[in-house]
């Protein structure tokens, strides 16, 4: 019942995890306002493929997180935020700093000021476990140093430590949740797993850049109830909070279990282009999540395996959404 006629407004909602939050949203009773960004297309992003039933109990609001006319207008009648959207492709906060600063800084400080101006009861701001950089110590606790390894990692620590002092400063009732990778149906192909998948289910070779780094990897669906318990939960305001799975693997063992999964001779091709700078690569992600179990009594559901076999499933139906010859950025 916590949720019944709630309002809520989810950021980022065209995106990955944005659109599987949304339809949970959806089912929960809560009414939704969803923040997508603005393009001449009208295209709602993910949320176009959520079945009808959902769709359209969906308020869908175009615009930009930097415009903060528009974020205030968005957020004047709803309870809480949930605040997700932001640029989030590492290769092209390389190419684009500024647009990826200025979305996730500049956005993120709309979000709190309007969040501010009209007293919204809940916010719930995403991080990354990007925002760590290379684990200096394993498993990576919510106490662990902060390294900015490449622009998005940057802007995100900015984007975090604002969300920080709006709780500090005005005593704004926010959670930051920090979701190691996260994986799953509708994931875009820049992502490492949809990448493996696409290519190994239409050619015979995965092209991929660095192998050797490690990551935790969390099923969406698992996620997504973080963030719900995150919202429902008195003890999460103010606090950081890890999300992941407390298990690493390696991009190449990954790539194995995949192909293993798929069940196709598939060669493994390592593309120089791919590979991070040498500072830059994130060598090794592994969470703690004994935070999440104390204070959320979250932990991950499904398993690494069941997880694969999902998203391949999908995949294998939705094949046609993807280009697996190009290198997506």
């Amino acid at each position: 019942m916590y949720w019944q006629g709630k309002k809520v407004l989810v950021t980022g909602a065209g995106g990955f995890i944005g659109s599987h939050l949304t339809e949970r949203l959806v089912a929960l009773g809560a009414k939704v306002k969803a923040f997508v960004r603005y393009n001449s297309r009208n295209d709602w992003g993910l949320i176009e493929i959520l079945p009808s039933h959902v769709k359209e109990k969906i308020e869908v609001i175009m615009g930009d997180l930097r415009d903060s006319e528009t974020i205030g207008g968005v957020m004047k009648d709803v309870d809480m935020v949930l605040h997700l959207g932001a640029l989030i492709a590492i290769p092209y906060s390389y190419i684009h700093p500024r647009e990826v600063v200025e979305t996730n800084i500049m956005g993120t400080l709309n979000i709190l000021n309007a969040a501010k101006e009209y007293k919204i009861k809940r916010i719930i701001h995403t991080s990354t476990s990007e925002v760590y950089g290379t684990a200096q110590y394993v498993p990576i606790d919510e106490k662990h140093p902060l390294q900015g390894q490449s622009p998005y990692s940057a802007s995100k620590i900015g984007a975090d430590k604002l969300a920080e002092s709006f709780h500090r400063s005005y005593d704004l009732p926010i959670t930051t949740l920090r979701p190691f990778n996260t994986y799953g149906p509708r994931q875009s192909a820049r992502a490492v797993i949809p990448t493996i998948i696409t290519q190994a289910l239409a050619q015979d070779e995965v092209v991929l850049g660095s192998l050797w780094p490690t990551r935790d990897l969390s099923y969406v669906d698992d996620v997504v109830e973080g963030f719900i318990k995150a919202s429902e939960s008195e003890r999460s305001i103010g606090e950081v909070i890890n999300i992941g799975s407390g298990l690493e693997i390696s991009i190449n063992d990954l790539a194995n279990k995949i192909i293993s999964l798929i069940g196709k001779k598939v060669r493994i091709v390592l593309d120089p282009k791919r590979i991070r700078p040498p500072k830059s690569e994130v060598e090794r992600l592994i969470a703690d999540n004994s935070k999440a179990k104390e204070l959320l009594d979250w932990e991950p559901k499904v398993s690494l395996d069941e997880g694969l076999r999902r998203t391949i499933d999908w995949f294998s139906k939705f094949q046609n959404r993807y280009r697996p010859d190009i290198y997506n950025i």
